[in-house]
């Protein structure tokens, strides 16, 4: 059989490569697993309850762009949140997670050309996987730049080359980041919108981690785009309920941006979409009215980055997560720390450089870093971390 060689490229998915790295291999303790980030607090009390009151709905389709109380909701939390003011009948629509739809965006709204050329879709690097997979589709041009501790893990594009940028169709950015908890500040915002209109091109936010800080809830890119007065057509917004309300099972997030970029995702998802089951969007609309779970939720997080900071803070290196929920280590290698800490402890952490590619200098960031994953309940992360901390620092 013949196979598409656009994919051919692609390394194995971390979790896959993380198996084959320690297959064979034995824990040294009891396992306890810190690589994935789904979290493991509580549910919000209503989910059963409305799931129940809505079963009748999976004898129906459901509405593609979301119902009209869940994007209601969704504009509601925007603007609450955000202070803004979005049209929920043609500037929000219903994803089956975020993930999908940072994919999809990059079909429905990368040009086949941009200044003549082949466009460009830019990327932080590391990086979160979904925002590579459109450009080997669309046989766009991908580029990764560099998200480091000398860039503040945020990738600096106003320094790119101006043929670059004239070229770019797409650039994907994500704050609060995965992996490295990073929070771009709302002249950063400002700053890559501004680059955004002079360049014309437009920036994919993904915003997941929006709502898992420390005590400064992070700025977005919608209060940016008001303050700026920038295209909404410049800016395309993701975010989910699978970590600010640990319902990652619900697969419940939405696009937020300008009436045309909507459209064009519309357009796309009627025809080859997976639409959230009619339950599942009534569960959806009450979480995204309700804060309460949301400050409670954020408590258990905020003991975390405590209890991270006691037993880390002295690690040469160790850089406080901002928001988010891993911790971006450093280690001399990543891939022998992960065996170390299984092999050694049954801890199972991800290798920093599984996120990321090497760059034009054949650099590949993340290689000294390893990622792990904050989600357990308290009481068992802390023991965790002390065993993480004995066997990859003592």
């Amino acid at each position: 059989m013949t196979f598409p060689g656009r994919f051919s490229s692609l390394p194995d998915y971390v979790f896959p490569r993380l198996r084959k790295l320690l297959d064979g291999r034995e824990p040294g303790a009891e396992p306890f697993d810190m690589t994935i980030g789904e979290p493991r607090h509580g549910m919000p009390d209503f989910v059963a309850e409305i799931m129940a009151e809505e079963i009748g709905g999976f004898a129906r389709y459901p509405k593609n762009e979301g119902t009209e109380a869940l994007r209601e909701a969704i504009a509601g939390w925007l603007g609450r949140r955000y202070g803004a003011a979005l049209d929920p009948d043609s500037q929000i629509i219903s994803l089956n997670g975020s993930r999908e739809g940072l994919f999809h965006a990059a079909l429905a709204l990368c040009p086949e050309e941009k200044a003549g050329q082949r466009p460009a879709i830019l990327t932080p690097n590391p990086f979160y996987g979904a925002y590579t997979l459109g450009a080997p589709v669309l046989g766009a041009d991908l580029h990764f730049v560099s998200a480091t501790e000398e860039t503040g893990y945020l990738p600096r594009f106003d320094e790119l080359p101006e043929e670059l940028l004239q070229r770019t169709a797409l650039v994907y950015v994500g704050s609060p980041s995965n992996p490295h908890g990073a929070v771009a500040s709302m002249e950063y915002w400002e700053a890559l919108l501004g680059l955004a209109e002079r360049h014309g091109f437009t920036v994919l936010a993904d915003e997941c981690y929006s709502e898992i800080y420390r005590d400064v809830p992070p700025p977005g890119a919608f209060e940016a785009l008001q303050r700026a007065g920038t295209d909404p057509e410049r800016l395309v917004v993701f975010n989910s309920l699978s970590k600010r309300s640990n319902l990652p099972g619900l697969r419940a997030g939405f696009a937020a941006g300008g009436k045309d970029a909507i459209a064009r995702m519309k357009l796309l998802r009627a025809w080859g979409g997976a639409p959230l089951p009619g339950p599942i969007q009534a569960v959806a609309a009450r979480a995204w009215s309700d804060e309460t779970h949301v400050e409670g939720n954020r408590l258990l997080y905020r003991q975390k980055y405590d209890l991270a900071d006691e037993i880390f803070g002295e690690v040469p290196g160790y850089s406080p997560p901002e928001a988010g929920f891993f911790l971006w280590l450093p280690v001399d290698d990543g891939e022998d720390a992960a065996i170390r800490a299984w092999e050694g402890q049954g801890l199972r952490i991800l290798p920093g450089a599984y996120f990321a590619r090497g760059d034009a200098d054949d650099v590949l960031p993340g290689t000294g870093r390893v990622r792990v994953a904050m989600v357990a309940p308290v009481d068992d992360l802390r023991g965790a971390l002390h065993r993480l901390r004995d066997v990859l620092y003592d």
